[in-house]
C-alpha cells in the first residue's frame, strides 16, 4: 500500500477495504421495464448535489433481488461512481428501494469508522487527483473494486474523526452560504440582462414585421457523420453541436472535429463569419449565438440550425432579439395548448416574424444592449471568481483536514 502522505502521531495507514465493507453493484444488463418494476441506478444518478431520483430506469423484481443480493443499499451507505464522473460520493439519507450498477457501496466495518468522515476523504484534492490519474479507459475513465478496496485511508481516533466532521460541516455550511449568495447574483445578473431585452424589443412592437425567410439566405441545419461520437476527430474541421451554443456566446468546450472527407459531405451546412446559430431540438432548444469566426471552417449538427442573414439585418439584432426572454417564450410555444416544443421545425424558423426597422435603428439597439450586456457579464464574472476561490477554500480545508493540521 502506498501513503498518500505523512499522517500525525496516532494516525496510521491502512486500506479502505480493512475499514469498510466494500461492494459494486450488478455486472451484468438488466432488462428493462416499462413500469412496475424497481428503479436501477448508475454512476449518471450521483450528483455533486446528492443522489438523482428521477432520471432513471426500471428493471423486474428478480433482477432487484438478485443484485440486492450481491450489494443491498442501506439508510446510512454511502454511494461512489466507479464509471464517467468519478466519486460524487453520496450518503444514502433515505429508506431506499433501488438496486446499483457502476456504482461502489460502502458501509463501515465498525463504529470506529463513520461514513461522514469517509466523505470528505473521498473530496479532498489528493484523494480525487490520485483516482483520476490512475484511473483506467480511454474515452470513459473507471476505477474497479480491487482498486477501491487497496486504496489507503487514514485510521484515526474516533473522537478525532468526529470532530473533524463537525469542523468541517460548520465551515462548509458557511461557505455553502456564500457560494449560494454569489450564485443569486448572477442569476439576478441574467434575469436583469432578459428585462433590458424585453423592454428593449417591446419598444419596436409597433413596427412591421417580416418572416426569417424573407431576411436570410439560408436556414438550415446538419448532420452528425456514420459512427457518432467514434468517428469524430482530435482535429481538423469544427463540428458545432448544441452543447456549444449559449446565449451568451458560443463555448468551445465539447467542440468536435471531422475530417476533409466527412466535413464534404455536410458542404451544404458549411458556417459563414457572422451566421446566427440556434439549437433546434432537445432541452438546449431555442438557445441562440453568433459563430465564433476563431473556429472556422465548420459544420452544424442536425440539432443546430443556421440563420443567415441578408444585408437587411444585422446579426447581433437578430440574436438579441432571440434570445428576448419574451420572444423565446413565443418561440418555444406551440400554437395548440400552450405545450413547450421539444423541437423547432425548418418551416417554422422560416415563418417566424422578426422586426422590419432599419439598419440605423438596429444599430443603436445594438450598441445600447451591447455596453449593459458587458456590464452584467463583468458582474457575473466577479461573482464567478468568487464563487471559485470559495470553492478552492473548501478543497484546501479539507487537505488540511486530513493532514491533522485542522
Amino acid at each position: 500500500m502506498t501513503e498518500l502522505y505523512a499522517l500525525p502521531d496516532g494516525w496510521e495507514w491502512k486500506t479502505l477495504g480493512e475499514s469498510f465493507i466494500v461492494k459494486d453493484g450488478t455486472h451484468d444488463s438488466p432488462k428493462y421495464i416499462k413500469e412496475g418494476g424497481y428503479p436501477l441506478f448508475t454512476s449518471k444518478n450521483l450528483k455533486d448535489y446528492g443522489i438523482d431520483t428521477d432520471n432513471f430506469k426500471l428493471i423486474n423484481e428478480e433482477d432487484y433481488q438478485k443484485i440486492n443480493k450481491r450489494s443491498k443499499v442501506d439508510n446510512g451507505d454511502l454511494l461512489f461512481a466507479m464509471i464517467g464522473t468519478i466519486g460524487n460520493p453520496t450518503i444514502v439519507n433515505f429508506e431506499p428501494n433501488f438496486a446499483i450498477k457502476n456504482v461502489a457501496l460502502f458501509k463501515p466495518k465498525s463504529v470506529d469508522n463513520t461514513i461522514q468522515f469517509l466523505k470528505y476523504y473521498f473530496n479532498s484534492n489528493t484523494v480525487k487527483n490520485k483516482m483520476l490519474n490512475e484511473a483506467k479507459g480511454a474515452t470513459q475513465k473507471f476505477v474497479g473494486l480491487t482498486y477501491l478496496r487497496a486504496f489507503p485511508f487514514p485510521i484515526i481516533p474516533l473522537l478525532e474523526q468526529q470532530r473533524i466532521v463537525s469542523k468541517l460541516d460548520n465551515l462548509f455550511e458557511k461557505i455553502d452560504k456564500s457560494i449560494a449568495l454569489h450564485q443569486k447574483n448572477m442569476d439576478e445578473a441574467d434575469v436583469f440582462m432578459g428585462s433590458v431585452l424585453n423592454e428593449k424589443f417591446e419598444e419596436l412592437d409597433n413596427n412591421e414585421t417580416v418572416s426569417l425567410k424573407a431576411i436570410t439566405t439560408k436556414i438550415g441545419s446538419g448532420s452528425t457523420p456514420r459512427g457518432g461520437q467514434k468517428a469524430y476527430k482530435t482535429e481538423g474541421i469544427s463540428l458545432i453541436r448544441s452543447m456549444n451554443v449559449h446565449d451568451n456566446g458560443f463555448r468551445i468546450k465539447g467542440l468536435a472535429f471531422i475530417d476533409d472527407e466527412q466535413a464534404k459531405k455536410l458542404d451544404n451546412v458549411t458556417i459563414k463569419e457572422n451566421d446566427v446559430l440556434l439549437n433546434i431540438t432537445g432541452a438546449s432548444v431555442a438557445r441562440c449565438c453568433i459563430v465564433d469566426k476563431n473556429y472556422l471552417p465548420a459544420r452544424v449538427n442536425q440539432h443546430v440550425s443556421i440563420l443567415r442573414l441578408k444585408d437587411e439585418m444585422i446579426p447581433s439584432f437578430l440574436h438579441y432579439y432571440l434570445i428576448s426572454p419574451s420572444v423565446k417564450s413565443e418561440l418555444l410555444l406551440s400554437s395548440s395548448g400552450g405545450a413547450t416544443r421539444e423541437a423547432i421545425t425548418k418551416s417554422m424558423l422560416e415563418e417566424f416574424q422578426v422586426p422590419l426597422i432599419s439598419l440605423k435603428i438596429q444599430e443603436k439597439t445594438v450598441a445600447y444592449v451591447e455596453d449593459i450586456s458587458k456590464k452584467t457579464e463583468k458582474i457575473k464574472q466577479v461573482q464567478k471568481e468568487k464563487m471559485e476561490s470559495l470553492v478552492a477554500l473548501k478543497a484546501s480545508i479539507l487537505d488540511q483536514a486530513f493532514r491533522g493540521k485542522l
